[in-house]
């Protein structure tokens, strides 16, 4: 199934999401927020779909927010800087970080502005050679946004998340990878095929204790130990009780894969 700016599938419980306008570097309108959203609505429900994959058309991941469409605001002196954020990228990232379900992402190609910070928003990042990530918001006087100024100190630390921000200088993949940005820099011809291996792997697994384990990494960032540790002891006592333990356990006593049924 599609829409104008954003296709989705579903392959094997992955439901897989691309941005699709190639000939603009996939970059950011009101209609491809709103198709995205679409899209979103429709795999997040569904119960067949256990992982997402989110990647890009072309030769871009995603450039960013579409500058042209600000052109006529800032001649009218309407642009609200604030108000595009609060309703579009900032429900965005926070529905990918909420989201029960995984979320692998595979950027192919430069990931500029609120398009690297979508990336980062994901949970399992692979990322093409060929790939850059770009805090370009210096280069037109704005701020990181989109979760930027949030996960970026948390991923590499304050030096790091300094002079990306304050420099807007490329950062290749494999750096990227080397720095703890993202997970895997792979070759371009492998970039798919990787993702989506891993993605399938996900959706085959214990959706409950990975939607836990999500959740548990996430809120450690605001909780101290003492807290955290009584939250693993409620999340165990959760995941402990589901049928996909008790799988879990069987399939490693009588030495055989697990067959997960999410439940």
């Amino acid at each position: 199934m599609a829409g104008e700016t954003v296709l989705h599938e579903v392959r094997a419980g992955v439901g897989i999401i691309t941005l699709n306008r190639p000939d603009k570097l996939n970059a950011f309108t009101d209609e491809m927020h709103a198709d995205l959203r679409a899209a979103f609505d429709v795999l997040e429900t569904d119960e067949a779909v256990r992982c997402l994959l989110l990647t890009g058309a072309g030769r871009a991941f995603c450039s960013g927010q579409d500058l042209s469409t600000r052109k006529a605001m800032l001649d009218a002196g309407t642009f609200d800087g604030g108000a595009g954020l609060e309703k579009d990228y900032n429900p965005l990232v926070l529905r990918i970080r909420r989201m029960p379900k995984p979320v692998v992402c595979a950027v192919n190609g430069v990931a500029a502005g609120a398009g690297a910070n979508l990336a980062l928003a994901c949970d399992i990042v692979f990322a093409a050679e060929s790939a850059v990530f770009i805090q370009s918001f210096a280069k037109v006087g704005l701020v990181p946004d989109g979760g930027g100024t949030y996960h970026l100190p948390r991923l590499v630390g304050r030096a790091r998340a300094m002079g990306l921000a304050l420099t807007a200088e490329p950062l290749i993949a494999a750096k990227a990878e080397e720095w703890g940005l993202i997970w895997k820099s792979v070759i371009d011809d492998d970039l798919m095929d990787t993702a989506l291996e891993t993605a399938t792997r996900l959706a085959a697994g214990p959706a409950k204790g990975l939607a836990l384990t999500k959740a548990a990494i996430d809120a450690s960032a605001g909780n101290d130990l003492e807290t955290q540790l009584a939250l693993e002891a409620t999340s165990q006592r959760e995941a402990g009780a589901t049928d996909d333990y008790r799988e879990g356990v069987m399939a490693f006593l009588e030495r055989r894969p697990p067959a997960f049924k999410g439940s």
